[in-house]
């Protein structure tokens, strides 16, 4: 079991009141890490750290920021056994965690790289003699909340381009991996990054609301960055708006994946089965629609049944396992729920739907219509459905008919007609030929519609967590009108 203290200006410690809760591994029960339980005093006590090392980090030289990053970069894939051991709060595979460390990594380097792409401009102006200029500067405290689903790469996402820029980070834990959120600041720490730069805190499941809302309406922070689900995404946006705090969300999806005629179909189905069910299709950007033209859909379900046979869902220390387990026994029911409603309204059942606690068989339905709750709803889940159309426009309707809007896929071998396609998805991110599960530190990441607003990674980042500042200078006599 991992004991797992806060962490407010370098030092590891406990909440004030002593409260500790609990995260059970979904599989066996068993406890994996006994974590702070934060109040809203600490809460107040990590802002305040945060805002007492933002002078001295923001005015760090570039240079000196980029090395910092650079070796926490070093660290935190050094370490990568030690968050593989925190697999079981979340009952995911090893190869997930250390595909999560990989990614992490390159996004502090990605960071490291645009210390020095914080760029202004000149801009001309009408005075005579005026010199104007535009700047971008560091904003102060950075609030990130992260998820749990990619625990490594998200909370990393949140901290990373922030701290390039020079501002200083709190990151709010997620209550299902706490462990692994705390990990990451202690690696940071331990890099050398200084005192108070990043601050992490746990709550307790029932103190979110309260310490969300305070951590937000502290005056001290000056950004908010999110990636969860839609329904929390608007609580967090609705307080940003109501303390006046610009965000950045990214959140849920139910990405389409369109097979058009002339695919290449075993290819498709590779990207389909790693797009709906790697990570138990626990990813913002699972493949959820599978949105066939009518001519190629009987062999593409044909083809992809009998790959999912080979994804057996067990738990993650079982040798026979490909996939692992749902974060929880809640997840699986409500996942099933979506399945069962689908069924009884007339949906087939190609393949999957078995339930045993924790662990659900992936899944596979044709003949879905608007009618089911899994035609809208995203499930988070190992599930996806199949939708049938006639041409490129029919399939195009289907895709857009969502109120989702993050990534998306095309399946052509004819590029130019996937690509003119691929311009009228509605969404934030789209693959020719390739999943919807995709990710790389420096691409802009980000979703339309209900899946948010503003993009992170590399250089996407900067307007988010800089201040933009027009700042002039006058060189000679000005004449005024009084």
């Amino acid at each position: 079991m991992l004991d797992v203290p806060l962490l407010i200006g370098g030092q590891s410690c406990p909440a004030r009141d002593g409260r500790t809760f609990e995260r059970c591994n979904p599989v066996t029960g068993e406890v994996v890490s006994r974590v702070a339980a934060a109040t809203l005093e600490d809460a107040d006590a990590a802002v305040a750290a945060a805002q007492a090392a933002f002078p001295g980090w923001a005015a760090m030289l570039p240079g000196e920021r980029r090395a910092r990053l650079l070796e926490a970069a070093a660290q935190l894939q050094a370490r990568s056994g030690e968050f593989i051991a925190a697999a079981g709060e979340t009952g995911a595979m090893a190869n997930w965690y250390g595909f999560n460390v990989q990614l992490a990594a390159d996004m502090l380097r990605e960071a490291a790289s645009m210390t020095t792409q914080i760029t202004g401009d000149v801009i001309p102006s009408n005075v005579p003699g005026n010199f104007a200029m535009a700047l971008r500067q560091p904003c102060g405290v950075v609030l990130g909340i992260a998820p749990w689903n990619a625990p490594v790469i998200l909370a990393t996402r949140a901290i990373a381009m922030p701290l390039a820029c020079g501002n200083t980070v709190v990151l709010k834990a997620s209550e299902l991996s706490p462990a692994v959120h705390r990990l990451i600041g202690q690696v940071l720490q331990d890099a050398g990054l200084g005192d108070g730069v990043v601050n992490v805190i746990s709550n307790a499941p029932a103190d979110a609301p309260a310490i969300v809302e305070r951590l937000i309406a502290n005056p001290a922070v000056r950004r908010v960055n999110f990636t969860g689900s839609t329904h929390v995404g608007r609580i967090v946006g609705e307080l940003s708006a109501r303390y006046l705090k610009p965000a950045l969300l990214e959140l849920g999806g139910k990405a389409p994946f369109l097979v058009l005629d002339d695919a290449d179909l075993d290819a498709a189905v590779e990207a389909a089965a790693f797009g709906a069910y790697f990570n138990q299709g626990q990813i913002c950007m699972s493949t959820e629609r599978l949105i066939v033209d009518h001519k190629v859909a009987d062999a593409f379900v044909a083809k992809l049944t009998t790959k999912i046979k080979t994804l057996r869902a067990g738990n993650p220390d079982d040798s026979e396992s490909v996939l692992g387990s749902l974060v929880d026994v809640g997840a699986g029911t409500r996942i099933k729920g979506l399945i069962d409603d689908a069924v009884a309204l007339g949906a087939t059942l190609v393949i999957g739907g078995q339930l045993q606690g924790s662990i659900l068989q992936p899944t596979l339905l044709d003949g879905v219509t608007d009618a089911m709750r899994l035609y809208r709803e995203e499930s988070f889940g190992p599930v996806a459905v199949v939708l049938r159309g006639d041409g490129d426009e029919a399939l195009l309707r289907l895709a857009n008919d969502s109120d989702f809007g993050l990534s998306a896929a095309i399946f052509s071998r004819d590029t130019s007609r996937a690509l003119a396609l691929a311009q009228r998805v509605e969404s934030g991110i789209c693959h020719i030929n390739g999943p919807t599960v995709h990710d790389e530190a420096q691409m802009p990441f980000g979703g339309v519609k209900s899946s948010g607003y503003g993009s992170f990674g590399g250089k996407a980042s900067i307007e988010h967590f800089t201040q933009l500042r027009w700042v002039t200078l006058q060189n000679g006599p000005r004449h005024y009108p009084i």
